[in-house]
């Protein structure tokens, strides 16, 4: 059980060495983190408990893979043959950043031991014998890897300085066990004067290491100056420049920062650093370098806009390995806040990039739009108004208000100073293009409200520290603002004056009415709908009218007709003709006569 959770325990030094790998090949040198792997290694395998003798076999079982897996072993089933790790393994066509770990491992082997014995040793005294014998072997395995990191050449700086902070602070170890306290003190100072200089020089998510590395050698260093003297231990450090390591300090600091630039380890914005350990996000920040030429030499306005699309893609697929990363890595789920406060810095710095490129690109749909629309030229087959310009302005005031938002600057002044500043210029685009709008309903009043407005966001913002490039836009923007206030009053005016007979024949502005022209005939303005496809001439249908229902006649013409005589042709004799209608109709029954 205890082997199968070392092996589970490996996975995140494997990771942490294949990363190690990656960067190894991009630099063309051995790279390895010796203080983060031994941190990540012990707080994994026992030491978070202080069991020594469980990180102890650990290393036993990590070294006796890694032999197997690098196939240098120490003999076979029968025999032992004793096997280092040389310079001729760093140098070889197969070399890879695992073979450091073996010499590292063991020194971490032997100083576990040791530090097993001194717990032991309480209740028997003899095992402190065997424990400085363990320092010694500790000691031995730290400068093997000092020197194959110095002499073959084939490690960066920053390993190298690290390497050399091991060592010193391992043999710091074994001269306090021997109560050697002047040259303890000067190990030890050592050791702290190295990693000082890497917390100068790494980003904050990896200073932390360093930085408890540091708080565990103080104790340790005031104790020797107890021991010493205060006043001959406050020269030590002067007296370690004629050292080896101190020498070459200066020389191996400026390696590491130069490796680390050039292959873009690591980014800096406003005044932080951040590590970039994503392969994806890596490679995103490197192509971002030659953005800005690719869009400069782009044939056209479209093609600019392509090749910030493409780039937006990439950036979100970042943002996406980013996330991924810190929702997988068990390292950060766990780590201090100070470390994931530092992917989340980087995080925010891709979200930036994505909300920044895409400010550009909006800029570039606006120009795109403008020049169609100054041409009288459609765009994707419609013709551009002020509402689609409008838009457009609103999505970049969105870009901006998210720019705010960014996780960890809602309190930076310094920075909301400078998205409020470019709010308020591109605020004076959208009022400029609002103005237009509303002039084109004839709400002059609206749109002279607007164009002050304008003026005043435009006016502010040029006073302001802004890109030389959008103050020449803006002091356009003001020029166009003062002749559109004076082509807006004088439209007002005119509608105010349209009730005037004597003046409403006299204007040659263009009138549209809801009228048909059929309703219209004797008042005279001028309609351009008429020579449309969809003229306003006449109503089709016709509106419905109410009319009356058919009237009921009634028979009363018979009281005022004469009928001519027919007794002649009906041989009815000489009867006498009825004298009124009554009569005739009693005869005619049947029931008339008696």
């Amino acid at each position: 059980m205890v082997v199968q959770e070392g092996e589970l325990g490996d996975q995140q030094l494997i990771s942490a060495e294949e990363d190690g790998k990656t960067e190894a090949k991009i630099s063309n040198s051995l790279s390895l983190e010796i203080f983060r792997l031994t941190k990540d290694a012990q707080q994994q395998h026992g030491l978070r408990h202080g069991d020594y003798q469980r990180y102890r076999g650990y290393c036993s079982r990590r070294i006796r893979r890694l032999r197997k897996v690098l196939k240098i072993p120490q003999g076979d089933r029968r025999h032992y043959r004793r096997r280092d790790v040389t310079a001729t393994h760093l140098t070889g066509s197969n070399a890879e950043n695992r073979l450091l770990c073996i010499p590292l491992l063991q020194a971490e082997r032997a100083w576990a031991h040791a530090m097993q014995l001194r717990q032991e040793a309480n209740t028997e005294p003899r095992k402190k014998f065997h424990l400085t014998s363990r320092l010694k072997k500790a000691c031995t395995h730290a400068n093997t890897l000092l020197e194959l990191c110095e002499k073959s050449g084939a490690c960066d700086a920053r390993t190298t300085l690290e390497a050399g902070a091991y060592a010193a602070w391992l043999q710091g170890v074994l001269l306090l066990e021997l109560r050697q306290w002047r040259a303890a003190a000067e190990s030890l100072t050592r050791a702290q004067l190295v990693l000082d200089n890497l917390c100068t020089a790494l980003p904050d998510d990896e200073r932390i290491v360093y930085k408890q590395k540091v708080d565990e050698l103080k104790p340790s260093l005031r104790y020797c100056a107890y021991n010493i003297g205060d006043a001959s231990a406050a020269g030590d450090l002067l007296a370690m420049r004629s050292q080896g390591l101190i020498e070459n300090l200066d020389t191996l600091m400026a390696q590491a920062k130069e490796s680390r630039s050039g292959v873009m380890h690591e980014i800096e914005w406003r005044g932080r650093r951040v590590t970039v350990r994503p392969e994806k996000v890596r490679l995103f920040l490197i192509g971002l370098q030659d953005l800005d030429k690719a869009v400069a030499t782009a044939a056209n306005t479209q093609a600019k806009i392509d090749v910030l699309e493409n780039t937006l893609m990439d950036c979100k697929d970042a943002i996406s390995a980013i996330k991924e990363e810190i929702k997988n890595d068990p390292k950060l789920k766990s780590a201090s806040e100070t470390q994931v406060s530092g992917i989340n810095y980087l995080l925010t710095y891709l979200m930036y990039l994505r909300l920044i490129r895409t400010i550009e690109r909006n800029n570039l749909l606006v120009q795109q739009a403008e020049e169609a629309r100054k041409n009288n030229q459609q765009l994707d087959g419609k013709k551009v108004r002020p509402q689609d310009l409008t838009r457009l302005y609103e999505i970049i005031l969105q870009n901006y208000i998210e720019l705010q938002q960014l996780p960890g600057f809602e309190n930076d002044q310094a920075y909301q100073e400078e998205i409020e500043i470019e709010l308020k210029a591109y605020k004076a685009f959208r009022c400029y293009y609002i103005a237009q709008v509303l002039t084109g309903l004839r709400r002059f009043r609206e749109a002279l409200a607007m164009l002050e407005r304008c003026n005043t966001y435009a006016n502010e913002a040029i006073r302001s520290k802004l890109q030389q490039k959008l103050v020449d836009k803006l002091q356009t923007l003001v020029k166009d603002v003062e002749s559109c206030k004076f082509e807006v009053h004088a439209d007002s005016v005119l509608e105010d004056e349209e009730d005037d007979p004597e003046l409403k024949y006299s204007s040659s502005k263009t009138y549209k009415d809801k009228k048909p022209l059929v309703d219209r005939l004797d008042d005279y303005r001028e309609d351009t709908q008429v020579l449309t496809k969809n003229p306003n001439i006449y109503k089709i249908p016709p509106p419905m009218e109410a009319i009356p229902c058919k009237p009921l006649f009634f028979d009363l013409a018979c009281n005022f007709i004469e009928f001519p005589n027919l007794d002649d042709k009906t041989g009815a004799g000489k009867k006498e003709a009825p004298g009124s209608i009554a009569g005739l109709v009693k005869g005619f029954l049947g029931w008339g006569n008696k």
